[in-house]
């Protein structure tokens, strides 16, 4: 009946996923890009030989595959390795990292038909979902297939846990048909057991592992030129509700003339929006786009590109994370912590729950309870040069004492992959 009633289900809302797309479409149009990928329609001939699947959500999943995208290339040069997303954003941020190096394409809707013909054309002979995605239908069509697909550097906070819970025969379906599952942390671990997941191992999270390319490094050091010697606060990967939080509260702060909030939004389709927000405010704004010197008179600049997280943050003093002044539960603070820079962080960060424990233990970030707050903190950190620089060798030695998981979870892949199913 479960099996029924979720095939039902995909059946009547298929029509209105697709309106969804067209609609989404207006303010990101990749998300019309190969439409007929998502119901399992390929171009060209199915790969003549089988290939490693890495599943990747969006851009944090994506950029979290990376390394391990890196091991498995290493591992077995003879074997082609498809990445797929679900999101524009996410396949933009696969052709940044990984070129041509990869087979790309779209993972489809979860009915029946549609990943019967994926499983078909890519003939994978091993799938690896990063994070969180679950589709009940593509795990059983693969169990049946006998081609081992596993669950990596998997999350599971409470919160997600209860509402999973709440459809407890579809969740047990989906976990029942996993090879393996390696959580993060052993909470991650407990909750996924909890629903239904068998011996789920802890690896630890692959993101510690972030590779800080000197390209980056260098860009960071091209933009504070253009920015010059002046503060500069980063609001990184912010979502909606948020910059008028944070831009009231820069306001409110008293900052000194000279500081610079640079604002970058986590969505590509809100640039021109919170650019608006800014000047609304009151503030003279630039844009990163403009690739050009920002002029002493400008309070704020908006981040309007992709792919460049970590040279902004090389280009900052400090970071306030987003995603946590709001109930969105956390960006990644990692990579800002993997380049030395302090950070502070909102009340709700339960995405990234022990990654902003760990960093606040030891000493490479803030917790603070909202965005007045936030500001309050980069201000006391901006006149505490000695406190500011040491906090960011504790964000060094945070991530560095954390690294290694890539290698462990490559190992696990392998041992589940050739387990007997």
């Amino acid at each position: 009946m479960t099996r029924l009633a979720y095939a039902l289900l995909w059946f009547l809302a298929a029509p209105f996923v697709v309106v969804r797309l067209a609609w989404r479409s207006r303010r990101q149009p990749g998300y019309l890009e190969k439409v007929g990928e998502r119901f399992g329609r390929y171009e060209g001939a199915p790969l003549p030989e089988p290939c490693i699947w890495v599943h990747a959500v969006s851009v944090g999943e994506t950029r979290a595959a990376a390394p391990l995208v890196a091991a498995l290339r290493e591992r077995h040069p003879d074997r082609r390795i498809l990445v797929t997303h679900m999101t524009p954003t996410g396949r933009a941020t696969g052709r940044e990292l990984f070129g041509d190096t990869v087979e790309r394409a779209w993972l489809p809707y979860d009915l029946g038909f549609a990943v019967r013909r994926f499983l078909d054309h890519y003939r994978p002979e091993v799938g690896i979902v990063m994070e969180t995605e679950i589709w009940p239908r593509l795990l059983e069509e693969a169990a049946r297939r006998r081609i081992p697909v596993v669950l990596a550097n998997g999350r599971m906070s409470e919160r997600s846990a209860r509402r999973y819970e709440r459809v407890p025969a579809l969740t047990r379906w989906a976990m029942g048909n996993l090879a393996g599952v390696a959580a993060q942390t052993d909470a991650d671990a407990k909750r996924f057991e909890r629903l239904g997941a068998r011996a789920p191992a802890v690896i630890g999270n692959v993101k510690f592992d972030v590779a800080v390319p000197q390209a980056m490094l260098a860009l960071g050091r091209e933009l504070r030129g253009r920015i010059g010697e002046r503060p500069v606060w980063l609001a990184a990967s912010t979502r909606e509700g948020e910059e008028a939080l944070l831009l009231d509260a820069f306001a409110q702060a008293g900052a000194a003339p000279e500081v610079l909030l640079l604002i970058v939004p986590r969505h590509p389709q809100r640039f021109d929006e919170v650019a608006k927000m800014a000047a609304a405010r009151g503030f003279e704004v630039a844009r990163r786009s403009e690739g050009v010197d920002v002029p002493p008179g400008v309070r704020v600049l908006v981040g309007d590109s992709m792919g460049e997280m970590l040279a902004y943050c090389a280009a900052s003093d400090l970071v306030a994370m987003g995603g946590s002044f709001l109930e969105y539960g956390g960006q990644n603070l990692i990579e800002a912590c993997a380049v030395g820079r302090p950070v502070i962080v909102g009340p709700s960060t339960y995405n990234f729950e022990e990654a902003a424990k760990g960093a606040i233990e030891a000493g490479a970030a803030l917790r603070v309870a909202d965005a007045r707050e936030a500001m309050a903190a980069a201000q006391s950190l901006t006149s505490d040069r000695a406190r500011r620089e040491g906090m960011g060798r504790h964000a060094t030695d945070f991530v560095a004492a954390h690294r290694g998981a890539v290698a462990r979870l490559a190992d696990w892949i392998e041992a589940a992959a050739k387990a007997p199913r």
